[in-house]
This record gives C-alpha cells, sequence and structure tokens, in this order.
C-alpha cells in the first residue's frame, strides 16, 4: 500500500481530533461564559476597582491576537509559576479568557439596552436590585444577547483551529498530519473544513431554537 493512501485508521484519528476541538471549545466556554458573566455585571453596577480593573482585563484581550495570548500562556505562565503544562489546558485557559472579554461585551451591552424606566419603576416600589436583576434586566437581556453570543460561539469554535500551532491534536493538527502524510490537500483541507462548517451549523441551528424557546417562554412577573 502507498503511503500517500488513506486508511481507516485516518477515520480514527480524525474522530479523536473533533472531539479534543469539542473539549476545547466547550469547556472554555463554559468558564469563558461564567468568568465573562461576572466581568460585564462588576461594569454594569460599577463596583470600585473592580469595575476598571474587568474594563482592562476585557479590552487587553478582545483588542489583541489570540496567538499571542496563546504563545503567552504556553510558554510564558509555565516559567512564571514554575510547571509543567499541557498545550491542552494552555489552549483551555487562553480561549477562556478570549471568550470572557467578548461575552462580558455582549451581556454590558444587551444590559444597557433594557429600557431603563422599568428599572426605576421597580426601584421605586421598593422592589431589591436582585429581583430587578432577575425578573426584568435577565429576561430582556437575553433575548437581546442570544443572537451575539451564538455568532461568538460560532467564531470560537473556528479560533480553535490556532491551538494546533502549540501541538494540540485537534482537527487542523489532525488535518495537517494527514495532508503531510498523502499529499492530498484537495481532500485533506475541504473534509477539515466541512467539518468546522458542520459543526458551526450545528450550533447555530441549536441558538437558534434556543432564541425561539425564550421568545415563547419570557415571563414578566416580579413575584
Amino acid at each position: 500500500m502507498s503511503s500517500n493512501e488513506f486508511v481507516p485508521y485516518d477515520l480514527i484519528v480524525l474522530l479523536s481530533g473533533i472531539s479534543v476541538s469539542l473539549k476545547v471549545f466547550l469547556v472554555s466556554s463554559l468558564f469563558g461564559g461564567l468568568l465573562g458573566l461576572g466581568l460585564a455585571l462588576f461594569r454594569h453596577y460599577r463596583f470600585p476597582l473592580l469595575s476598571q480593573l474587568s474594563v482592562f482585563v476585557s479590552e487587553f484581550l478582545k483588542n489583541s491576537p489570540v496567538l499571542v495570548q496563546l504563545f503567552l500562556i504556553y510558554f510564558g505562565l509555565p516559567i512564571f509559576l514554575s510547571m509543567d503544562m499541557s498545550a491542552e489546558l494552555a489552549a483551555t485557559i487562553t480561549l477562556t479568557g478570549n471568550t470572557a472579554a467578548f461575552v462580558s461585551v455582549i451581556i454590558v451591552t444587551a444590559m444597557a439596552a433594557v429600557d431603563k424606566g422599568q428599572i426605576e419603576a421597580a426601584r421605586s416600589f421598593g422592589v431589591s436590585e436582585m429581583v430587578i436583576l432577575k425578573k426584568i434586566i435577565t429576561p430582556q437581556a437575553l433575548l437581546v444577547a442570544i443572537a451575539p453570543l451564538v455568532g461568538l460561539a460560532v467564531n470560537q469554535l473556528q479560533v480553535t483551529s490556532l491551538v494546533s500551532v502549540i501541538g494540540v491534536m485537534d482537527i487542523t493538527k489532525v488535518g495537517a498530519i494527514l495532508n503531510q502524510r498523502t499529499w492530498q490537500p484537495f481532500i485533506v483541507w475541504p473534509v477539515i473544513g466541512l467539518t468546522y462548517f458542520a459543526m458551526s451549523m450545528a450550533i447555530s441551528k441549536l441558538g437558534r431554537k434556543l432564541e425561539l424557546y425564550l421568545r415563547k417562554h419570557q415571563t414578566w412577573s416580579l413575584a
């Protein structure tokens, strides 16, 4: 058998790459979303020092290249902390921070879009800030934020392709290995591209279903 032919094991390797990409994406999206929510709340309620810190962190991460952040975490953080760090962990940490930066901006913008009159009216009736956040701000802001959050998720999935440069065995790294072995780029890279496309479309469809569900089951009671 020629070395430039595809073998059944290549499919196993591809599926392994897909699982790694999804793992990095899902974990970084989860923790990035939670961190981004925290940063957004600090900014929205203007907590002393924390508000300014959250603005600096989100703006720095949002406006600096992901590749630079990745190198800084993978090569710099282990030296600074005198510890070993796997490429996959470095990739997850980097994408978590980058995701948090964009999530915080989206959530702050969505919260600012809520009618201030409703909030002031609730406060005039003695409604607590926690109830206002839960019953007035969150339902409306979520509807504003859902579309850009889904768009961000699709973008971050594609950004995971950058982690291959530090040796993470994701889809792109697998594609590079298969391409080097088979020298058939017009087969390998279209397959890799279609794989990203299929996963991105799945995220978009799930996001659309979630948006429709939220619009259908929206509640406005302050009870």
